[in-house]
């Protein structure tokens, strides 16, 4: 693996990639390569931002939660799971 990273940084097989990455794609589909990763990339990043923003929201901690609101919560998914179970079964 080590050797592998050493004759990437080789420049003659940089150059030998990006001549065979314009081969492989040509002149006019390398803008339009660049734009997509770099939107990929842009999505990506905002998709990570999201979770670490939701992970921080203000949620009740469980500690603060009784146990009977926790029952009746369990209870209410349920009914919702098992109504949602026998509309898919009379479809």
């Amino acid at each position: 693996m080590t050797v592998l990273l050493f004759a990437i940084e080789s420049p003659t097989i940089i150059v030998l990639v990006v001549a065979a990455i314009f081969l492989l794609f040509g002149g006019s589909k390398l803008p339009q390569l660049a734009r997509a990763l770099g939107q990929s990339k842009k999505a990506f990043k905002e998709g990570i931002d999201d979770a670490s923003r939701d992970d921080r929201s203000e949620r009740p901690k469980l500690e603060s939660i009784d146990d009977e609101a926790l029952f009746e919560e369990a209870r209410r998914r349920a009914q919702q799971m098992k109504a949602n179970e026998t509309k898919k079964i009379e479809h």
